[in-house]
């Protein structure tokens, strides 16, 4: 059986790709949390929550009871 090291890749893999209804380009809105650059741009009027924090964020909701 062969192996395939990029099995698991998709055939083209572009950085830039945003998930619809983010912003186009810079400048990104704060996380609330840690600070980093979101997806969602400045002009977003709640508050955001970068990736990571949102992953973090719906662990702690989730397990609270």
């Amino acid at each position: 059986m062969d192996v395939d090291d990029t099995y698991c890749e998709p055939p083209e893999r572009t950085a830039s790709a945003r998930p619809a209804g983010t912003a186009e380009g810079p400048p990104y809105a704060e996380c609330v949390l840690c600070r980093e650059p979101t997806e969602y741009p400045e002009s977003t009027k709640s508050a955001t929550l970068c990736p990571v924090c949102a992953w973090q964020e719906a662990g702690r909701t989730a397990c609270s009871g």
